[in-house]
């Protein structure tokens, strides 16, 4: 089967997801992408550059799988005398209704914010599947949906919200997770304690209060390292410059990890990774940092039940903050059992050598 993917924004998760299935699947995939930049104007102006690159590349594939940065209705609109009997599958990475706004972000308070909400909406209803990428997203998306629909003053066309349901199901992420297998390290045994971060600086990811449990960590006298790996902008929480002169008798790396191997290797070298995010509708660094047998503490809420099975539920769940705590300093004193655990096959299920023909079955099937 001849696929075309298309992907407004080819950039981080985006970009990686893409390529790798082009890569794993038995299908032949084209990917058409704009570069992952000006997310909103992709949004709202992607949908009209790709259809111009498609129409002019002259194929006519069996399936069209976009994902939820694309205009999907404007795409179909401008690509009919194509696509009109193509179907369609739309992959949702994120959706607009429930992702947190930025706290520095203007629209929302200007009331400017919900066209991008209603693109995802028309997408799902344009395509012939929806494909989400985790069980919570997927209920999520489907909560905020109908308190959408209602704020606008008349025509709420609500029953559209089962018709989308119907053609729902989740599809959770493939990622390349063998690869991390070539980069790990010999490490020794009496090392202190490393605490993980390897997110993006920003504000979904609730960096205040993963500091905050490290400084009571630091003044109870408990000996932890910590490396602070993850993507950082000209803007960043505050909270970052606060850690960094606090805890720099603790910290043993800080900033982005500049190739795959040094990452890898960060991930590896870890111990513990406390997990304080508002949100994620997957959290890929926190299944990569368990398939490196990084042992997780994680609120229990968004999809992290998902990836976690039921041996270790227990375990790896915190209630509220001071439980957080409480379970941080057990585990850092306890760094020795830690150690052997075997993590990994609570998450290996999600490497391509396994989900791409999930996929490809999958998309087989859509007509």
């Amino acid at each position: 089967m001849d696929i075309t993917l298309l992907e407004p924004f080819m950039t981080g998760s985006h970009a990686a997801w893409a390529r790798e299935y082009a890569a794993y699947s038995r299908h032949e995939v084209e990917i058409l992408g704009l570069e992952g930049k000006y997310w909103k104007w992709r949004m709202h102006g992607g949908a009209v550059s790709l259809a111009r690159e498609f129409l002019a590349g002259g194929s006519c594939p069996d399936l069209l799988l976009a994902t939820d940065m694309l205009d999907l209705t404007t795409f179909l609109a401008l690509t009919r005398e194509v696509t009109a009997g193509v179907p369609v599958a739309l992959y949702m990475h994120e959706n607009q209704l429930s992702y947190p706004w930025s706290p520095d972000d203007s629209d929302p308070g200007l009331q400017r914010d919900a066209h991008y909400c209603f693109i995802n909406y028309a997408a799902a209803l344009a395509a012939d599947t929806v494909l989400f990428n985790s069980a919570y997203h997927r209920h999520d998306f489907f909560a905020e949906l109908p308190v959408f629909l209602q704020s606008f003053p008349d025509y709420n066309e609500t029953a559209s919200i089962e018709r989308i349901a119907t053609k729902s199901r989740t599809l959770p992420l493939g990622l390349d997770l063998r690869k991390f297998d070539h980069h790990r390290p010999e490490i020794g045994a009496e090392r202190a304690p490393l605490i993980l971060w390897n997110h993006r600086w920003e504000y979904d990811k609730n960096p205040e209060e993963f500091f905050r449990a490290l400084f009571v960590l630091q003044e109870q006298g408990v000996e932890f390292e910590l490396a602070v790996l993850g993507e950082s902008y000209r803007k960043q929480p505050p909270v970052f410059a606060e850690a960094r002169e606090r805890l720099n008798g603790q910290i043993i790396h800080w900033g982005y990890a500049e190739s795959f191997s040094e990452y890898a290797t960060w991930l590896w070298r870890a111990d513990i990774l406390p997990v304080t995010s508002i949100h994620d509708f997957f959290g890929i660094s926190v299944v990569e940092a368990i398939y490196c047998n990084c042992f997780p503490l994680l609120p229990k809420r968004l999809a992290y039940p998902e990836h976690i099975t039921s041996e270790y539920r227990e375990r790896c769940f915190y209630t509220d903050f001071a439980d957080l705590v409480t379970q941080l300093v057990r585990a850092c004193l306890n760094v020795k059992s830690l150690r052997e655990e075997k993590l990994q096959t609570m998450v290996d299920h999600y490497d391509w050598g396994k989900m791409a023909a999930i996929y490809d079955d999958l998309l087989d099937e859509i007509q």
